[in-house]
């Protein structure tokens, strides 16, 4: 009489089965170096920038043309085969992470610069050209790609339009919705699908600003049209260090009252000042509460009306020191502190959790002060950067992931933040996209209804809903759970996917 088989045996037999499935299919549409499914192969895809959640996809498909990822998308969904698209895995909310059923299908082939317009100030790319590369490849017709991601190095242009990624010059140059003119990919059955035009507007609905932002979930891009501007003549940037974090603050709403749209606009605390000086020696005041970043570009006269502007307005807001680069040497060395927040705080603990929310500009000041109060409240250190010009924040809490104990306070400490961001006026996200970090908070966002909504959006473009799944709206099941955790106390729900 054979033995009976248990429940976690049965579901990796299962697993197998289904694996075999896949690659069979795959592999008759995929050339051999193009198709990974051993586990060796596929732990390198096992999460993006947010490492604290993992899993193993059943394979991962590396195409080399279109017609295979439409091969690929035709195959996986004939077969109800979740597909989750993946760039360069630089996101910090989990939205690359496998389906522990399902294909991740990797873009990072999709490498050409295809067309570069001096004339009409556009560039076509694929999905997986760098963000920086496409400014570099513009730089000698005197134009560049505005939209300038911290990761913007090694990021994606298709992952850039996944989240609608913003940066450091967001707030006078716009996020990638502003930067966007057409978007070519393919549904969920694998069928070519057009976004937008090369015009300035498109016949029919927007669906273009519907699609970025969406997280992969309505269609697999592979070609991007993007607009280029012009390089300005010269751009200057202030440092203006505070003795308060309040009087930060209010300088920043300070300088937008006075109708002044700086180039760029950030702002660090004091621990993440003295996190970045230490790795790239950037020149930051480290006696400071916290120091602004302000930069002014245009014109040599525009400029020199600008900073005189902002530097009389950061006086009276209460700054103890002001620093104006005196050439482009220094300039791009106040930034590089900013650029480097992450990887140096990386630097000074195991891990961190990059929380991403946005406030009113009047609420700087607020948020920090009860962050202060949470790392109390949790335990747990956390270091303080902003888009300041558009109140995004990017409190980076601090912890060791091998604790599960830290893992936990973690998690609580972002969703609280999160929370606190909602009751101040803002929202949950900014930039980096909800992927599965931030399921819990939507359900604190958005009503029910408003959810259901969201869903209905999804099924008008992937009706099995095997585009991303479980991934940035949260179920009527999970908010109720997580409603209860909120009541009760404890660990916050996680994402809903099989585990194997």
């Amino acid at each position: 009489m054979n033995a009976p088989i248990h429940a976690p045996e049965a579901q990796v037999m299962q697993r197998a089965a289904r694996q075999a499935e896949v690659v069979r299919a795959l592999g008759a549409v995929l050339p051999p170096h193009a198709l990974l499914f051993t586990d060796e192969q596929t732990t390198p895809y096992e999460c993006d920038g947010l490492t604290a959640y993992r899993q193993r996809p059943l394979a991962v498909a590396l195409p080399d043309t279109e017609d295979q990822v439409a091969a690929v998308l035709r195959a996986c969904h004939a077969l109800g085969v979740p597909v989750v698209a993946r760039g360069a895995g630089t996101g910090l909310s989990g939205g690359a992470m496998p389906h522990p059923m399902g294909v991740t299908l990797s873009l990072a082939k999709f490498n050409r610069i295809l067309a570069i317009d001096p004339l009409s100030q556009t560039a076509v790319v694929q999905a997986g050209v760098r963000n920086l590369a496409i400014s570099e490849a513009a730089a000698p017709h005197g134009l560049y790609y505005a939209p300038d991601p911290s990761s913007q190095i090694a990021c994606t242009i298709g992952g850039n339009v996944a989240e609608n990624s913003g940066g450091v010059h967001c707030l006078k140059y716009g996020l990638t919705v502003h930067n966007v003119l057409k978007v070519r990919g393919y549904t969920v059955e694998g069928e070519p699908v057009t976004f937008g035009c090369d015009a300035l507007d498109a016949p029919g609905l927007d669906l273009l600003a519907l699609l970025i932002g969406s997280e992969g979930m309505l269609a697999v891009v592979t070609e991007v049209t993007v607009k280029l501007v012009p390089k300005p003549q010269l751009a200057r940037c202030i440092m203006a260090s505070f003795d308060d974090v309040r009087r930060a603050g209010d300088a920043v709403a300070a300088v937008i009252a006075a109708g002044i749209i700086p180039a760029g606009l950030e702002m660090m605390d004091k621990p993440m000042t003295a996190a970045v000086e230490d790795f790239v020696h950037a020149g930051y005041d480290l006696t400071a509460e916290a120091i602004l970043l302000c930069e002014s570009d245009g014109t040599p006269e525009e400029v020199a009306e600008e900073i005189d502007r902002m530097s009389a307005v950061l006086r009276q807001a209460g700054a103890t020191a002001i620093a104006v680069s005196r050439d482009e040497a220094e300039r791009l060395r106040f930034w590089s502190g900013r650029k480097n927040a992450f990887p140096a705080s990386g630097r000074i603990s195991p891990d961190y959790m990059c929380m991403d929310s946005t406030i009113p500009r009047k609420r700087l000041a607020d948020i920090l002060i009860a962050i202060a109060q949470m790392e109390k409240t949790y335990g747990l250190r956390c270091a303080n950067v902003f888009h300041a010009g558009d109140g995004n924040l990017h409190p980076l809490i601090l912890f060791d992931a091998n604790d599960p104990d830290q893992l936990r306070r973690a998690e609580l400490f972002g969703a609280d933040i999160l929370e606190t961001s909602v009751a101040m006026g803002g929202t949950v996200t900014g930039e980096h996209g909800v992927g599965v970090e931030k399921l819990n908070s939507m359900c604190v966002q958005f009503s029910a209804e408003e959810n259901e909504q969201m869903f209905a959006i999804k099924r008008a473009f992937d009706a099995q809903e095997l585009l991303n799944p479980g991934k940035v709206i949260p179920t009527l099941h999970r908010c109720a759970e997580y409603g209860k955790m909120l009541v009760r106390g404890g660990q916050l729900p996680h994402p809903e996917l099989p585990r194997f």
